[in-house]
């Protein structure tokens, strides 16, 4: 199971993240997405839990939980939507 947690504290980091998830169960990966120009967070991560018992656990505890003073929210994580560019006038 993918779990996405949004409003993470900007100062967070992958294994702060999975530190919040070990308590309720194995933890496969988990990942603080990070913008590709600063290297610095974007507020939210995935966590893979391969046990769907042990995620909707997580999920059902942590979700509005307060974590470095920000509510976080916790869902399962939804499949990404492709996104189309459409060129104006012609011109980039």
């Amino acid at each position: 199971m993918t779990i996405y947690v949004s409003n993470l504290a900007f100062q967070a980091g992958d294994e702060d993240l999975r530190n919040l998830f070990i308590a309720y169960g194995k933890v496969a990966s988990a990942k603080v997405v990070t913008d590709t120009e600063t290297n610095k967070s974007r507020g939210f991560g995935l966590v893979e839990m391969p046990n769907d018992s042990e995620g909707e656990q997580a999920i059902k505890k942590l979700n509005g939980a307060t974590v470095e003073g920000r509510s976080i929210s916790v869902t399962i994580a939804r499949p990404r939507e492709r996104t189309t560019f459409r060129r104006r006038n012609n011109s980039w």
